[in-house]
């Protein structure tokens, strides 16, 4: 099936695993230091809408509902749904007085450009959603050393 996308990324973090545990399930402030979360509105206590945009000229509109957050085990799992459906999980862990994140989303793009274009621009949105991922690393790292 075409929209079928897998994205594993790692992030090595100089904070505690609780600090960067804190600041990945703190939804409301991802616009704050990850610029391609364009706004984000909270629907209840376990659910937010995400408006993201990276380079390429289109938003998505996710639906986040947490089905996991265990932050003693490092755990954290949302479900997705909107113009991707899907899970996104993450582990976090400390490694050499830091932390590192590991985030895999496994997902299926429903937005109709996505759809039509997959074949074809499979490469584009991947490369998308990889400096999405980094400016949200670079965004998280400067975001933690400020609150520190």
């Amino acid at each position: 099936m075409s929209g079928r996308y897998r994205f594993r990324s790692t992030w090595l973090l100089a904070a505690a695993p609780e600090t960067v545990f804190g600041a990945v399930v703190d939804l409301e402030k991802y616009p704050d230091w990850w610029a391609d979360v364009r706004s984000v509105q909270k629907i209840d206590e376990d659910t937010a809408e995400l408006v993201c945009r990276s380079v390429l000229p289109y938003s998505l509109v996710l639906r986040m509902r947490r089905a996991e957050q265990d932050v003693r085990a490092g755990r954290l799992r949302v479900d997705l749904s909107g113009d991707l459906e899907g899970v996104l999980a993450g582990s976090v862990c400390e490694v050499d007085g830091g932390t590192r994140l590991e985030i895999v989303q496994e997902v299926v793009a429903h937005k109709a450009l996505i759809q039509r274009l997959d074949l074809v621009a499979r490469p584009v949105f991947r490369a998308n959603h990889a400096l999405m991922m980094q400016r949200g690393k670079r965004g998280l790292t400067a975001h933690l050393a400020a609150a520190a």
